[in-house]
């Protein structure tokens, strides 16, 4: 095999199958990159056995074939190598030679005939959305996934596609993420549970653009993301999803209207006085058009006064910090609405139209 290309497309392509190499595995092969050039097309694959992804690179291909690679080496390499040509040539032995100007490089490789595939999938149920939409809803959602390997359920999100509707859901057990948006056309139903690192590279990958679309295909245990001469498989993960409904309650006994810059910067300012291990809560009491943040650590104290559109009781209740932070930065709006029950009924943050509802639940508080 002998083939040329830019170190610049060489290093995106190698940047994009990365995601897929695994961490820890029992089988050698799969800690490559296989690269197969065949018919003037080269394709880098990796595959962890839960997701792959593979991927075309521009270039020439001089000689046919194919080899796999040890993946950190050889992304080290390219990442090092000179911006310029770089040509890729394998022997008989399966040694790999790297030129790229005045460095040269021989690396062992493997039989790509060795290399596991990524699986031939049927491709029934599908949907399409441009990459800015499913870029977005990931970031405003991924944050709320629990990186429990226990509760494998809660390390991915519900994807549901209703009409013309989609809504990703995430929940770690303290909190709820959910977004909602519309799609151009109608689809049938499709309710799958899409593993959280499987969104979270695919997101990384996409351009984001919004004149470029992703489609997404459906089969019982796999979905597959098609985007820009890219191709990601990954598992889904089996078994039914919680059942959010019964925990989204529209009754409130105080809504208040914020701005959401200016409590995002409050909060900012509270946790100086926070340290990782510490799990101090923020306390909010609302009055009339005034919200009094208050958080007490052992580093010290902050007191701070907020403007709010009030409805309803006057309400004293606790967060986690993080948890209000994370949902704040998400939001585009310039004021947000939050709907608390009690202090120790879940608040609401969400708009009219439902677009984005993040359930947050309270916390226990001593007064100091």
């Amino acid at each position: 095999m002998k083939i040329i290309c830019q170190k610049e497309d060489l290093q995106r392509g190698v940047s994009i199958v990365s995601k897929a190499v695994p961490t820890k595995t029992t089988m050698p092969i799969l800690e490559c990159i296989l690269i197969d050039a065949q018919d003037g097309t080269i394709h880098m694959t990796a595959n962890d056995m839960e997701l792959g992804i593979e991927t075309v690179v521009t270039g020439m291909v001089e000689m046919p074939g194919k080899i796999a690679l040890e993946a950190k080496v050889f992304s080290e390499i390219v990442r090092r190598l000179p911006d310029n040509e770089v040509s890729i040539e394998t022997d008989e032995s399966g040694t790999t030679t790297i030129v790229c100007e005045k460095a040269k490089f021989a690396i062992p490789g493997r039989a790509g005939d060795d290399f596991a595939y990524l699986p031939q999938v049927e491709r029934t149920k599908s949907i399409s959305l441009s990459q800015f939409t499913l870029k977005e809803i990931v970031r405003q959602t991924i944050f709320s996934i629990s990186d429990n390997e226990n509760n494998k359920m809660m390390s991915g999100e519900l994807m549901e596609i209703d009409n013309d509707t989609l809504k990703l859901v995430s929940l770690d057990g303290h909190r709820i993420s959910i977004r909602k948006v519309h799609l151009k056309e109608s689809y049938e139903p499709i309710k799958v549970v899409i593993p959280g690192k499987t969104l979270s590279d695919v997101s990384k990958i996409l351009s984001g653009d919004n004149d470029s679309q992703v489609s997404l295909f459906f089969t019982e245990n796999h979905v597959i993301f098609e985007f820009d001469e890219t191709t990601v498989v990954s598992r889904l993960i089996e078994g039914e999803y919680f059942r959010i409904n019964q925990m989204l309650n529209s009754d409130y006994e105080t809504k208040i209207i914020i701005n959401k810059k200016e409590f995002l910067n409050c909060i900012d300012r509270a946790t100086l006085l926070v340290k990782e291990s510490d799990k101090k809560p923020l306390i909010l009491t609302v009055t009339d058009s005034n919200m009094a943040v208050k958080l007490h650590s052992a580093l010290g104290s902050l007191n701070e006064d907020i403007f709010v559109e009030k409805t309803g009781k006057d309400i004293k209740i606790g967060f986690n910090p993080k948890f209000l932070t994370d949902a704040l930065r998400v939001i585009d709006e310039e004021t947000v609405t939050l709907y608390m029950v009690n202090p120790k009924a879940p608040c609401f943050i969400r708009d009219e139209e439902e677009s984005y509802i993040y359930l947050i639940l309270p916390v226990n508080f001593t007064e100091e």
